[in-house]
């Protein structure tokens, strides 16, 4: 099977490291130099190509950019490659390359199989391919948010379950909680809203307007309130198209017309044209008669009554008073009506609303009483295994021993809690239990929080261990560690050493480290070495092998590559190395 990830990595223009390449191996690969900043910058470089955040200040000096690209083995069958292969990227023989680009100016980019694509796809696909931890993650193991997160990470399924289902009901009741807080909160306001409504509804129901009504009057008005000037007009133009019977010698129009028509009627016979012209004329009198008789009928049937015009106008100021507060038109203020009755009927089911949600609101908190106890149950369960197997671990890191447990309680509450063991508790978006992880270093020692009971040296065997039980639940192909062994030496260093071999015969473990007797244990041993012409520091990195390695070493135990006491020492680490493994 191969389970190594992280092939080959290439570093150009980045700090103090320009043009290297870092080959890995499948095993166990440690990291060493003569001082931090170099070997730093390969584990910077690794957090560049696995999507962490860039920072132009990386670009060394006088560069226009600085480029990390890797080679990683993938499984095809894996979720890194399938999510890999949806964003476009190409595998070649289960190989995937990917690459990150920092420009001077600040500006990011990633390409993954030869694939342009966003940073954050680097991030989701070190999820499933890569653990990191160093210094920053010891320091956050501290936090208990950070131990129950690994507790749970641990527990898996049977913790993920419950909590999925917690997580809901809790969001649920946020959601009740903010609206019932909202209803009850501005009780007040809302009253006074359904007063208003309620009023204007009545004034506008007590005026029973029409649509079009408000258009009708103001019709009706003008012409009333113009009636004799209109009856007038109309008497003028009767009189102008029919004549005037109290006048016989009057002239008018009918007689002009229909004299007109029995002159060219007479001889239309002898010309189709003016038979066209006499058929027109002959229509000109018809429409002259039936205007003339509607004029008669217009100014018969208009009636100049002030008592209606009153009335009018009446009518017209009751609607004004409600254009004027409602909508522009009638038509507008029915539809404010319309509005304004879901409203009112909106606020006055208040009070229903309220006691619905008062009621969902403590079936919420019922459910989420138990589904905080199952939680509890199940952290419990899993406290005691993962306790168990940290400390059998801690027994092979030369702290035989020391023990592990997890301390699991609830704060008791007087309000707004939810009833856990029949116990109002503090609750929380992950439950109700508060998780702390306690160290026992030695016999007779009372088991205290690990920030307080343990020292730099112990916190990082901790880590470590707490790292290789998930290896064993929860496995990654590969493990970057960045001084996990600060604060250990002698023996324990020893320990560590041998066990990061041991997890590495099931991960691709890379250590960055200043410890001989860790890196001793190392399948292979890379070495940051730093040159300087006087004006520019380059860093390479270079691969120790026999003699080499033996020099490093020496070293790294009396910072004198060719002592003889060092060297001895050096070669009997190895050996000793290859035996224990």
């Amino acid at each position: 099977m191969v389970f190594h990830v992280l092939e080959e990595m290439r570093i150009r223009a980045l700090g103090v490291i320009d043009d290297a390449v870092v080959e890995l191996s499948p095993g166990f690969t440690a990291v060493t130099g003569e001082t931090g900043a170099g070997k730093t910058m390969v584990v910077t470089s690794l957090g560049l190509l696995l999507g962490g955040r860039a920072d132009a200040a990386l670009v060394r000096i006088g560069a226009k950019a600085a480029v990390v690209e890797g080679r990683l083995t993938v499984d095809a069958r894996s979720a890194a490659a399938v999510r890999a292969e949806e964003a476009g990227a190409e595998l070649e023989d289960g190989v995937l390359l990917i690459s990150r680009t920092l420009s001077a100016e600040g500006r990011s980019r990633a390409h993954v199989g030869g694939r342009s694509v966003p940073v954050g796809l680097l991030g989701e696909l070190a999820d499933d391919l890569v653990a990191v931890h160093g210094q920053t993650d010891q320091q956050g193991l501290l936090r208990p948010a950070r131990q129950r997160q690994a507790l749970d990470r641990y527990a898996g399924a049977a913790v993920a379950g419950p909590l999925e289902k917690y997580a809901g009901a809790y969001r649920r009741l946020r959601a009740v909680s903010a609206e019932l807080e909202e209803l009850t909160t501005r009780a007040r306001e809302r009253a006074q809203e359904a007063d208003l409504l309620r009023f204007g509804l009545e004034e506008v129901a007590a005026a029973e307007p029409r649509p079009g009504e408000d258009e009708e009057l103001a019709a009706e008005a003008e012409r009333l309130g113009h009636a004799e000037a209109l009856a007038s007009a109309a008497a003028v133009a009767h009189t102008a198209l029919a004549g005037n019977p109290e006048d016989p010698e009057g002239v008018d129009a009918a007689t002009l017309v229909a004299g007109a028509h029995r002159a060219v009627e007479t001889v239309r016979s002898h010309d189709p044209a003016l038979a066209g012209l006499a058929d027109r004329i002959g229509e000109v009198g018809i429409l002259l008669s039936d205007v003339a008789g509607d004029l008669a009928g217009y100014a018969d049937n208009l009636d100049a009554d002030p008592i209606r015009l009153a009335a009018v106008e009446e009518r017209r100021a009751a609607l004004t008073q409600l254009t004027r507060k409602y909508g522009e038109t009638i038509a507008d203020v029915l539809v404010w009506a319309e509005q304004g009755a879901a409203r009112l009927a909106e606020l006055d089911g208040d009070d229903d609303r309220i006691g619905e949600l008062t009621a969902e609101r403590d079936a919420l908190r019922t459910e989420l009483g138990e589904l905080a106890q199952a939680l509890t149950d199940a952290r419990t369960e899993a406290a005691g295994r993962f306790a168990e197997a940290v400390t059998a671990e801690l027994a092979s890191l030369a702290m035989p021993h020391a023990r592990v447990t997890f301390a699991i309680r609830q704060t008791e509450t007087e309000e707004d809690g939810i009833e856990v063991g029949g116990r109002p508790v503090v609750f929380g978006p992950h439950g109700a239990d508060e998780v702390e992880l306690l160290l026992a270093p030695h016999p007779g020692a009372p088991p205290r929080p690990i920030a307080k009971g343990a020292s730099g040296g112990e916190l990082s065997r901790v880590m470590l261990a707490v790292e290789v039980v998930f290896a064993g639940s929860d496995p990654v192909p590969t493990y970057l560690f960045d001084e996990v062994d600060a604060g250990v030496g002698g023996k324990a260093a020893v320990e560590v050493g041998r066990r990061l071999a041991r997890l590495a015969r099931s991960a691709q473990v890379v250590v960055v480290t200043h410890l001989p007797q860790v890196a001793a244990f190392a399948d292979r041993h890379l070495v940051v070495e730093k040159t300087n012409d006087g004006s520019v520091t380059r860093s390479g990195v270079k691969a120790m092998e026999g003699e080499d390695r033996v020099r490093e070493l020496s070293r790294m135990l009396a910072g004198q590559e060719d002592s003889e006491l060092a060297r001895a020492h050096a070669e009997e680490l190895l050996e000793a190395a290859r035996a224990g493994r």
